[in-house]
């Protein structure tokens, strides 16, 4: 006879976002599910022998959610050269260079994080800045948005790319020679030395651990990765190694092969295929979002369209036939228009298999298409509006009343789900905290300060909000029944500890 599972009662505040009960002092837990929730002496009547846990100097609230994120690559990142925070070439320059002295040559140097912005460039950067500090090993990297990466001489000779190269369908190849955008990154991205399954996993676990030592308890892992990394997410699985539960999406093009293996929405384990992820367009630092209309205040053009609405309303509908959640990239106002145009047309489908279209970024939108995103998931990512404050003012002056907006998606009836597209940025709550409660951005102007959202709506959209996004009705809330999965803090937006019995 298995013997009944142990009690633990849990003495904090505790912030249970429950309607019925939004405030306790406790929570009794047991097999991994909530039991009770109330005062130290009901739980302690009801359960008189539980193990005690005392974090009364704590607040407990659901566990964090972390709506955006390549788990996968971000753990490979983790290991590779950080550029975030570069403020000029010359940084660039010097960070490879020490990169080169340590690295055997011929072997690639991988990073990113930089932004054009940052560098003070205008221009894009050419080959020939990085051959002057490595001329013998390969570089490859890429910006803050992952939507476009500069190369050197070497890499671009190693992957056969020429001033004669054709641009690929949805990239560029900038002219001279060093930047390329959107798809044309893949044409050096293919050169690289294929990890191992075994380095695989080792990202794999890397970028899991990060998340849960950052307080997180679940994530969604957003596609854009080799299938190679949802598979060791699944062996971690499988391993019981996986620390957090993962819903994960799939690319829209590989879509007919995952139906042909019978792959539908599979709730229940830690490891959950949910999502099919298209790309209207690229990003803002990139100057590939797709805009109407006058376009970039620079005059650098209107951006890039990538996957036509034409072929994510047909395979959207074909996603939701087999349970799964459409998901869409979406930054420039044009880009979001024509998402929004498509999903219209796919509501009355996904009303009928209870399933929520979703939405990445949402970034920039124009005022009358805020209304459009009711019952939609906005899933976006604050901690990004801290380094495009400037960027916005620049070269959006007429989106920027209406540039992450919070406020005006949620009121619209949005379901916002907060992440940090990391390894974009870094999966840290405090700055999306900060970001989303004051709108400062890092020259500390302020960005539409009337999208501004209390901490505790905050705390819902990186917890319920993500849940909801997902279909997990036993998450991101503390009640009876839902998993025993919470985030401890010293303070809410402080530091965080995870904590899942």
């Amino acid at each position: 006879m298995t013997p009944p599972a142990p009690l633990t009662v849990l003495h904090a505040r505790t912030l249970t976002l429950d309607p019925q009960q939004p405030q306790a002092e406790a929570v009794l837990v047991g097999g991994g599910r909530v039991l009770a929730v109330g005062s130290r002496e009901e739980l302690r009547a009801l359960a008189p022998r539980a193990e005690v846990q005392d974090h009364r100097d704590l607040l407990l609230t659901p566990g964090l959610a972390e709506a955006h994120i390549h788990l996968v690559s971000y753990g490979f990142s983790l290991a590779e050269l950080n550029l975030h925070g570069a403020r000029s070439v010359a940084e660039v320059q010097a960070k490879v260079a020490q990169r080169a002295m340590n690295t055997p040559p011929g072997t690639w140097i991988r990073g990113g994080g930089f932004l054009l912005s940052e560098l003070g460039l205008h221009d894009y950067p050419t080959a020939a800045l990085l051959d002057e500090v490595s001329p013998h090993h390969p570089v490859l990297i890429y910006s803050r948005d992952l939507h476009l990466s500069w190369a050197n001489s070497l890499a671009l000779r190693l992957a056969g790319v020429t001033a004669d190269t054709p641009d690929p369908e949805g990239g560029k190849i900038v002219r001279p020679l060093g930047t390329l955008l959107e798809h044309a990154s893949g044409l050096v991205a293919r050169a690289l030395p294929t990890p191992t399954g075994a380095e695989y996993l080792a990202a794999a676990r890397a970028g899991a651990g990060d998340l849960a030592a950052r307080g997180y308890v679940s994530a969604h892992t957003m596609a854009f990765e080799p299938v190679e990394a949802p598979r060791a997410l699944q062996d971690l699985a499988g391993r019981g190694e996986l620390p957090l539960r993962v819903w994960a999406t799939l690319p829209h093009d590989r879509l007919a092969h995952a139906r042909d293996l019978g792959l539908r929405r599979s709730p229940g384990g830690l490891f959950q295929w949910g999502g099919v992820k298209f790309f209207a367009d690229g990003a803002l630092g990139s100057r590939t979002a797709w805009l109407h209309a006058p376009g970039f205040a620079d005059g650098s053009g209107t951006g890039i369209p990538l996957d036509p609405p034409a072929l994510i309303r047909e395979r959207g509908e074909e996603a939701l036939r087999l349970g799964l959640t459409p998901v869409t990239h979406a930054i420039g106002d044009r880009a979001n228009t024509e998402v929004l145009d498509v999903y219209d047309a796919l509501r009355p489908l996904a009303d009928r298999v209870g399933v929520r279209l979703r939405v990445e970024h949402a970034q920039h939108v124009r005022p009358q298409d805020l209304p459009r995103f009711r019952g939609l998931t906005a899933s976006v990512q604050p901690i990004h509006l801290q380094a495009d404050g400037p960027m916005i003012r620049d070269l959006l002056p007429h989106l920027t009343g209406t540039s992450y907006a919070f406020r005006s998606l949620r009121e619209a009836g949005a379901v916002l789900a907060f992440g940090s597209d990391a390894p974009v940025a870094p999966p840290d709550p405090r700055a999306n905290f900060a970001a989303a409660v004051t709108r400062r951005d890092d020259t500390g102007e302020s960005i539409a300060p009337a999208e501004a959202l209390t901490e505790e709506e905050v705390l819902w959209a990186h917890t319920r909000g993500p849940a909801l996004a997902a279909g997990w009705d036993d998450e991101g809330i503390i009640r009876p029944g839902a998993r025993a999965a919470f985030t401890l803090w010293d303070r809410l937006g402080g530091q965080a500890r995870a904590l899942v019995l």
